[in-house]
């Protein structure tokens, strides 16, 4: 695993702040809206963003988030299973209480 950028120098420069790069990118990455889709929601918060400096920002920080948010994640283990129970309308019992 490649070592992370420091969380000051991985946004130095850019003109927005850190928290509207974070929403947007992850928004984008977890909901699948659209670029021009962030642009109204940011705009409707008084932002005024361009659907290209969304996509440049997706391209650019989706990388280092992967590789931060990856570190928290728990592994379910090599296999594991899931238990279905199911009954077809014969077999339902009424009821306990009615």
């Amino acid at each position: 695993m490649s070592k992370l950028k420091d969380i000051d120098r991985l946004f130095s420069g850019r003109h927005f702040e850190r928290e509207v790069i974070v929403l947007c990118v992850r928004w984008y990455l977890r909901y699948k809206l659209s670029f021009r889709d962030l642009v109204e929601i940011m705009a409707e918060r008084g932002l005024s963003l361009a659907h290209t400096t969304i996509m440049r920002w997706v391209k650019r920080f989706t990388p280092e988030f992967v590789k931060r948010w990856d570190r928290f994640a728990k592994s379910a283990g090599r296999s594991w299973r899931v238990d279905e129970t199911y009954s077809t309308p014969s077999q339902r019992s009424p009821p306990a209480w009615g």
